[in-house]
């Protein structure tokens, strides 16, 4: 916000410096002309800003012996948790990140502690029935779809089902990924999310739409990343990046 003040402080400036002396007052094409051009330099200067820090984030960032995720993928997802940092809502600053352009036979899902700027967790994890075989192609925010569902979540509280320990989450995004609740989406553990099946057939079995992860992954993943912690799915959609707030 400081920085937007002092865009519009030296647009001002720049305005009115050009008016003293001139016998005539600007037309008024003149002066949007100029706040037009302050404010695309803030923008640019912003993105500028932010994909620095973000390259520097990624360069440095503390894999522990796991992979890192794509530069991109990791990119985007900071994007989102800046904005939702601003916003309160984050109150425990875990990123996950889960690259459904991956084969479901890779570990996908990534846990970033975003104080230390290390990763804590590497994982596979499923994606839904409907939403394709080995690699997710197809994806939807419908109730009974059986599909999975892109874009950002906050992580809500936990409990016991018929999947043993789970997470609840809430998704941010409208027309997206709302309808997270209501579909049941959660985080849990799952048989056909074992190594063991990629060894036996090279890919994961398929939830009804949930992002769920080996049964001995589970309960360590549900820990860290419980009670309002960002969750972002990414896959490289057009359609998507249209339609988020975030990205």
């Amino acid at each position: 916000m400081k920085q937007k003040n002092f865009y519009w402080l030296f647009a001002s400036m720049a305005f009115f410096g050009n008016v003293v002396g001139s016998n005539t007052l600007p037309t008024s094409n003149e002066y949007t002309n100029v706040i037009e051009k302050t404010v695309d330099n803030t923008v640019d200067s912003e993105e500028y800003s932010f994909e620095s820090t973000a390259k520097s984030l990624y360069s440095s960032l503390e894999l522990n012996h796991y992979n890192a995720p794509a530069r991109a993928v990791y990119t985007a997802a900071l994007k989102g948790y800046y904005k939702m940092l601003e916003t309160g809502k984050i109150k425990n600053e875990k990123l996950t990140i889960v690259d459904f352009s991956l084969s479901s036979a890779k570990p996908r899902l990534w846990v970033i502690d975003m104080k230390e700027n290390a990763v804590l967790l590497q994982s596979l994890v499923a994606h839904g029935k409907k939403t394709g075989e080995e690699y997710a192609t197809t994806f939807s925010n419908r109730v009974n779809s059986h599909m999975s569902s892109l874009g950002f979540y906050t992580t809500g509280e936990t409990y016991n089902g018929r999947n043993g320990f789970s997470l609840r989450l809430d998704g941010l995004e409208a027309g997206i990924n709302d309808k997270a609740r209501e579909r049941a989406i959660v985080i849990h553990g799952a048989d056909y999310a074992s190594p063991d099946l990629v060894r036996a057939q090279g890919k994961l079995g398929r939830s009804y739409g949930c992002p769920a992860v080996p049964v001995e992954v589970n309960d360590d993943l549900i820990e860290m990343i419980k009670d309002k912690s960002l969750l972002f799915i990414y896959y490289p959609s057009n359609q998507y990046e249209l339609k988020s707030k975030f990205v």
